[in-house]
Order: C-alpha cells, then sequence, then structure tokens
C-alpha cells in the first residue's frame, strides 16, 4: 500500500476537452499521438506526478491522474500538442476527485460518447493504463478504478441494449452516402486510409452499397492489401493518389496524419466530388470547397444525424446509469477501506495490547484464571469493537479523515500510511 503522505495534498482529477465543447479543428490542435503520448509521459515523471493516463481519440483528449493542482495537468496536455492554455481554458474541462470518477465511468461505459453507446473508448482507456502502468505511472488507485469501468463496461454491454443497432461515424458516413449519392453502385469511390475507422467505412460501402469500384490507398501499402483481400477490393499505392482522386466520385478521408494530406492544389477535377473527412485533426484542408462540384462533409456532421436505432438506446440509459452506481459504489468503499484500513489494524494491535496486559494480570491475581477461555472473550470484543469504528467510517456521512484524526487521538496510535 503507498504512503499516502505523498498524497495527502494530491486530489484525482480528470481534466481534458471534448466534442462537447470544441469542435473538430480544436481537438485536431490537442490530439496526441504515440510519439507525444510518450513524450508526456516521461515529463509528467519529471515533473514528480505519481500516476496518471492519458487518452486520445477523434472525439476527445483527457488526463485522469493525482496532481496538487489540475494547471499541472493541463500543462502537460498543451505542452505536448498544438493548442495552447488560453483555447484549452474555452473549451477543456476539470473534474476533481468524486467528480472525475464519475466522468471516466461514463466515458468507458460510452454514455459521454459522441454516438451513445461507442464503446470503442474503454480499449483506449485499458491499452493507456497499460502503457501508464509500464511507464511506473499507475498506483493502486488507478488500477482498480480502471478494473472497475472495464467492470461496468462489459456489464452494461452485457446487460442491456444501449449498443443495439448498426450506429458509428463510419456507418453514418455509408448513410450519408448512400442518400446523397445517386446511382451508388456504379460510382468510383476511394477510401484514403485503413485504420480503425476507415475498415469500418470499408467494410460497411461493401456491404450497404454493392459497389466494385472500390479503390484503397493507405501510406503502408501492405495494410491496405491486407483489407482489400478480404474484400476483394483494388488497392493503389500512395504515390497514385492525386491521379486516383481524379477519377472518383466520391472520396473517404480516415488517415491518422497530422496534418492534411488533400488541399485544393492535389485536386484537377472534371466531375463533382464528394469528399468525407473522418480524420482527427482534419486532414482535408476546407480550400478544396473552393472548387465548384466539390462538397466536404466533416465526422462532426456525421455524428449529428441522430436515426431511430439512437433513439432506442436512449432508453437504456437509466439501466446502464444503475449498473454504473453500483459498480461505482463499490470502488467508493474499497477507497474508503483503504484509507481508513491502517487506522483499524492500528487500533486493533492497540486493543490487544491491552488484552495482553490485563489478561496477564488477571491471572497472576486470580486462582483458577481461565485464560483461554478469557481470550476467546475478549477477541470477540475487540472484533466488535473495531467492526463498529470500521462501519462509522463506512458511513457516507462521515467525515473521514476527521474521523481518522479523533481515533488516533484518543487511542495513542499513529499510523504510517496516512
Amino acid at each position: 500500500m503507498e504512503n499516502n503522505n505523498k498524497l495527502k495534498h494530491h486530489y484525482f482529477y480528470s481534466v481534458g476537452l471534448s466534442y462537447k465543447k470544441a469542435d473538430a479543428e480544436i481537438r485536431g490542435k490537442f490530439s496526441l499521438d504515440a510519439t507525444a503520448k510518450n513524450r508526456l509521459l516521461e515529463q509528467a515523471k519529471t515533473e514528480g506526478i505519481e500516476s496518471l493516463i492519458v487518452t486520445s481519440t477523434c472525439n476527445r483528449t483527457e488526463i485522469y491522474g493525482f496532481a496538487e493542482h489540475p494547471f499541472q495537468l493541463i500543462k502537460l496536455i498543451c505542452e505536448n500538442s498544438q493548442g495552447s492554455v488560453e483555447e484549452f481554458q474555452k473549451v477543456g474541462f476539470v473534474y476533481k476527485n468524486q467528480e472525475a470518477i464519475s466522468h471516466m465511468f461514463r466515458v468507458g461505459t460510452g454514455l459521454d460518447s459522441q454516438i451513445l453507446g461507442d464503446f470503442e473508448i474503454i480499449a483506449q482507456i485499458r491499452n493507456s493504463f497499460s502503457q501508464s502502468k509500464s511507464s511506473g505511472l499507475a498506483n493502486a488507485f488507478m488500477e482498480r478504478l480502471v478494473n472497475a469501468v472495464i467492470q461496468a463496461s462489459k456489464k452494461i454491454k452485457t446487460d442491456t441494449e444501449i449498443s443495439s443497432g448498426a450506429t458509428s461515424v463510419s456507418f453514418a458516413a455509408v448513410r450519408y452516402i448512400i442518400n446523397n449519392v445517386q446511382d451508388i453502385r456504379n460510382k468510383n469511390i476511394l477510401l484514403f486510409g485503413t485504420g480503425k475507422i476507415g475498415r469500418n467505412t470499408c467494410e460497411n460501402l461493401v456491404k450497404h452499397t454493392k459497389n466494385e469500384h472500390i479503390t484503397l490507398i493507405n501510406r503502408t501499402k501492405e495494410k491496405a492489401e491486407k483489407l482489400a483481400g478480404k474484400l476483394n477490393l483494388i488497392v493503389k499505392d500512395y504515390s497514385e493518389l492525386h491521379l486516383e482522386l481524379q477519377k472518383a466520385d466520391v472520396v473517404v478521408v480516415a488517415t491518422g496524419a497530422q496534418n492534411p494530406t488533400i488541399d485544393k492544389a492535389i485536386l484537377n477535377l472534371k466531375k463533382p466530388l464528394l469528399i468525407l473527412d473522418l480524420s482527427i485533426p482534419k486532414n482535408v484542408n476546407e480550400d478544396v470547397e473552393e472548387i465548384k462540384g466539390v462538397t466536404l462533409i466533416h465526422m462532426d456532421y456525421l455524428s449529428q444525424l441522430t436515426d431511430e436505432t439512437l433513439e432506442n438506446r436512449k432508453k437504456h440509459i437509466p439501466a446502464a446509469e444503475a449498473i454504473i452506481e453500483e459498480i461505482k459504489e463499490e470502488f467508493i468503499m474499497w477507497t474508503k477501506g483503504r484509507k481508513f484500513a491502517p487506522t483499524i489494524n492500528a487500533l486493533k494491535a492497540k486493543l490487544n495490547a491491552i488484552k495482553t496486559s490485563e489478561l496477564d494480570f488477571q491471572s497472576r491475581k486470580i486462582s483458577n484464571f481461565n485464560e483461554e477461555q478469557a481470550e476467546i472473550i475478549s477477541n470477540r470484543i475487540i472484533q466488535k469493537i473495531t467492526t463498529h469504528f470500521a462501519n462509522h467510517l463506512k458511513d457516507d456521512d462521515t467525515m473521514v479523515d476527521e474521523s481518522i484524526e479523533w481515533i488516533e487521538k484518543v487511542f495513542k496510535i499513529g499510523t504510517t500510511a496516512r
């Protein structure tokens, strides 16, 4: 168990920004790729941060961690991204202690997702924790919390229908294409980028459009070939991107590049073109809209498309929230127990010392003293006394720190774990 003297004035925070207040452009500035995450973790260690995890997805960039002040964590995000403190102050959030714990539960279970019931974020949280643990930045509190959130996520997915029905950014993109492009089955579709969103979009395109003119391009050609082999599609070299853009009727961009890869200069069009940018940061420069016939749709717009599926999912929110409350309560009880356990153990040791002294005294004073029976009775009394104190400390209305201080003062006991 950690020495909590170290954490005496440290609080658990969640700081970050999400789609709720930050548009795609701002989220792009604060996005953290793998290199930036590693750099952030190394900086955290040099600045005395004991435990934290960092997540960065299309919809959010967040840090969960212990600090004296939330600005320590905000600074880590800003110094390892393209975002500024001033921009963060406009769109960012800070949650502390119980609110921070609740926020992680809602994020990890898909209740805070841009598309309700999207469970992809839980894998990000799990991977982020593993990375922090490997870097020596994950204490017992964080490990227990992440495991509790994973448990809640699994239970909600299993016991409710909040993730039922087909709805995601990739599905919304395909639905938009079908609704807005005539004769889609015979149009040329170019998919640029074969990461998770790209793969999902591609599979949905094949499934719902029956189109046999889909071309894949990826910086790493092998990844595109692997996906194309499953779906019987065409693969082109990255060097042929500008040629394929001229042939395409629809372009879906889902790359992980930090800067735009498609702009006005690269397009030499002779026909209308629909471009869907599913990337964060944006990978299509907005200057493409200056070209006549070009329509640019970003993932934020697609995420706003609600349908019957999402409306049905909302009905399951109360059941999901009940599961969260149950598992969160177990976690809170664990944190309380962890906090006062050293005091209860010290109290038990003090009472046992009194018992031993008193039994020794009585055995010398009283003839035929039944020490064995007295031992049994004394142990039961000690157990009942310590249980009463433990129940008091577990009570929601108890001011735990003050009660611990009072118990230690009355019984003249000290603990090293506070």
